[in-house]
Order: structure tokens, then C-alpha cells, then sequence
């Protein structure tokens, strides 16, 4: 988990979905990153910080809006 200030100015937030809550994090020139960000300030690493570092309240809306990564995951909970 890393917290977005004025040296983490290499990424790019899209959404795959329109009306997703959830912000997917693209690092320009990097390739493999697997990451997500609610509020675009705090970025969580799938591979990392899946569940741990989620609140109760990201998770579940993790896993709603995307139920392939939740399921590849699902070990963990």
C-alpha cells in the first residue's frame, strides 16, 4: 500500500466500468502491477494487500465489482 503525494506522479486511475466505485491504477512504464485505489489517494496491490489490507467495506466492494479477482483470491478470506 502506498499513499499517492507529488512523487507517485507516474500512474494513470481509469475505471473499467462507468458506474464502478473502484479505481484501477495503470504505472506508466511498468508492467505487471496489479492495483486498485477507492479514494485516489491510498493505492492497495492485489498480490500484497488483498485482504489484509482492505477495510471491511473495500472488500466487499472489491469482490462485487469484480468476481473473477475475488474468486482467484478466495483462499485468503
Amino acid at each position: 500500500m502506498i499513499t499517492v503525494d507529488k512523487e507517485t506522479r507516474k500512474i494513470e486511475f481509469y475505471k473499467n466500468n462507468e458506474s464502478d466505485k473502484i479505481w484501477w491504477v495503470d504505472y506508466i512504464d511498468h508492467f505487471g502491477f496489479k492495483a486498485v485505489s477507492f479514494d485516489k489517494k491510498k493505492i492497495l496491490f492485489l498480490f500484497k494487500d488483498y485482504p489484509h489490507n482492505f477495510t471491511q467495506e473495500e472488500k466487499a466492494l472489491f469482490d462485487k465489482e469484480n468476481p473473477y479477482w475475488a474468486d482467484f483470491f478466495g483462499d485468503r478470506t
